[in-house]
């Protein structure tokens, strides 16, 4: 009798070991789930956070002194092209780095040109006789270039 109750103690035992392991398998493996789909909502909301500085240039009117503010914002920003087209320079001027943007089915749409050239100086932004002067009650229209892995890497002011 003596070993028959030890039996089925070491089988309960045995069987509340197996139930506990089995139940934190199954927590940790929910817990891993929710801890990915923790990580992509994060990395969403890093993205929105990190791009939402430009969403006011995004297809919008702005004016001349938003320009040059846009441009005192951007120009020193690393691997970023900041385009301004006025009335007396229809080409434009590059301020920063230069980006492909002259077809957007290319791989290339967005990319910059050369890393290691800066372009623009924002002095000459400011100078009336100058062709790349943005007067700062002119209307320019606003877009934003975006590479290929949706990254903002420039902005487009157009008169």
């Amino acid at each position: 009798m003596n070993n028959a109750s030890s039996a089925l103690k070491v089988a309960a035992g045995i069987f509340l070991t197996i139930a506990l392991i089995t139940i934190v398998v199954i927590l940790f493996i929910s817990a891993q789930e929710a801890t990915k789909t923790a990580q992509n909502n994060f990395s969403d909301i890093q993205t929105e956070l990190s791009q939402a500085s430009f969403t006011v240039y995004d297809g919008t009117s702005i004016s001349g002194s938003q320009v040059t503010n846009a441009l005192r914002k951007f120009r020193d920003k690393d691997q970023f092209g900041i385009l301004v087209k006025t009335g007396k320079n229809r080409g434009g001027q590059w301020y920063g780095n230069s980006l492909y943007i002259s077809d957007m089915m290319d791989e290339k749409y967005g990319s910059v040109i050369n890393v290691n050239k800066r372009e623009g100086e924002l002095g000459n932004t400011m100078q009336e006789s100058s062709n790349e002067y943005v007067n700062p009650s002119g209307k320019f229209k606003a877009s934003i270039v975006k590479d290929r892995s949706n990254v903002v890497r420039g902005l487009v002011f157009e008169q």
